[in-house]
């Protein structure tokens, strides 16, 4: 096991990856929570609001501001379950596809930038560290399901 410590830097540096590639979604006019709930639109729509609750860890109050937000700008739409109609699922439009595509690539071109300013045995070990990080992203995923 990791010493606390440095386990205390990989939360941080995680924690501020996160934060900076978040910001990026502003120039779409997008609050880093919307284009998160957009993206996971989607990326596995349609959803019910339930799951997605669940899937992007925020209060159903908090998911419906963003959703009601989503469906203003025409980015998702907000249709019944065809299983039961009692229950409303939201889907991405034409438009919330392009502009999830764009947070996507604005994203992307960021790392990238950033990447060309390190030196390259610096790049090499990220990019050598990311079976690693995806193997993490996965555990964390299952302890949270």
């Amino acid at each position: 096991m990791t010493d606390t410590e440095t386990l205390s830097r990989l939360r941080g540096v995680i924690s501020r990856l996160a934060r900076e590639l978040n910001a990026t979604a502003t120039g779409e006019g997008l609050t880093p929570t919307q284009a998160s709930v957009l993206g996971l639109i989607a990326f596995r729509g349609p959803l019910g609001l339930t799951e997605l609750a669940q899937l992007e860890g925020v209060n159903p109050t908090m998911l419906s501001r963003v959703v009601g937000r989503l469906t203003e700008l025409a980015l998702i739409q907000r249709d019944p379950n065809p299983e039961d109609l009692r229950v409303i699922q939201v889907e991405a439009t034409e438009a919330g596809r392009e502009v999830h595509e764009r947070v996507k690539l604005l994203r992307t071109e960021a790392i990238g930038a950033c990447l060309d300013e390190l030196p390259d045995k610096s790049v090499r070990q990220i990019i050598d560290a990311l079976p690693a990080l995806e193997e993490l992203a996965l555990a964390l995923r299952a302890t949270h399901s």
